[in-house]
């Protein structure tokens, strides 16, 4: 995922540079940002599609939220899809726009290399979730809870869970979360250290607790 953002989002050295420029015009700004684009989608056909990473299943958390494998249905995708443009958009949009084939043809990439799970309450849909085991450690990721399902702790309780699931498995947990996204707070609250950065995004592991 690193290697994708730097090299397909518009996010800055030639785009950010016309956009400040003095002498820049909105056409040459559009331009280069196409290119940039048409750039990043020939990118990400090239990429080889990885098998399907080792998953593994959520338990419960009680009383309500439940945990359940997404599949290849396209209904499954397009749910995730949508919890990501609600979670995520707002983040993406104070940077860029919204393009809407590129987070499509990102999103299926994604999709097709991780383990992604509905997050149901009751009969409710309310978010997503990836979590799947790497040689030393879980790969924690792709955790979107629609607008009107946050702010009320359930984030912070799914992720205390799935960090519990990782504990009992000895194993630390990484993710990785766009720098001006406030999610950040809440894995530092969980034990998240940053260990690297890249120009957009910070990177975090937390260590298995002493059981």
């Amino acid at each position: 995922m690193r290697i994708i953002w730097r090299s397909i989002s518009p996010l800055g050295g030639s785009c950010s540079q016309l956009t400040n420029g003095s002498c820049c015009s909105a056409v040459a700004v559009s331009v280069v940002r196409r290119k940039v684009r048409g750039a990043a989608l020939q990118t990400l056909r090239t990429l080889p599609q990885p098998e399907k990473l080792w998953g593994m299943d959520l338990p419960d958390l009680p009383p309500d939220l439940k945990f359940a494998r997404l599949g290849s249905a396209p209904g499954d995708v397009d749910f995730a899809y949508q919890a990501k443009q609600a979670a995520l958009g707002p983040h993406i949009m104070k940077r860029w726009t919204w393009d809407e084939a590129f987070q499509r043809r990102l999103h299926e990439h994604h999709f097709s290399a991780k383990a992604f799970f509905e997050i149901r309450r009751s009969e409710q849909r309310i978010g997503t979730l990836s979590l799947h085991r790497e040689t030393d450690h879980l790969r924690f990721g792709e955790f979107y809870l629609f607008p009107e399902h946050q702010g009320r702790g359930t984030g912070s309780a799914i992720l205390a869970h799935c960090l519990a699931v990782a504990d009992d498995l000895g194993l630390s947990v990484r993710l990785e979360y766009l720098q001006w996204n406030p999610v950040g707070s809440l894995y530092r609250r969980h034990g998240f250290k940053e260990i690297g950065r890249s120009e957009t995004h910070c990177f975090m592991q937390r260590d298995a607790a002493v059981l």
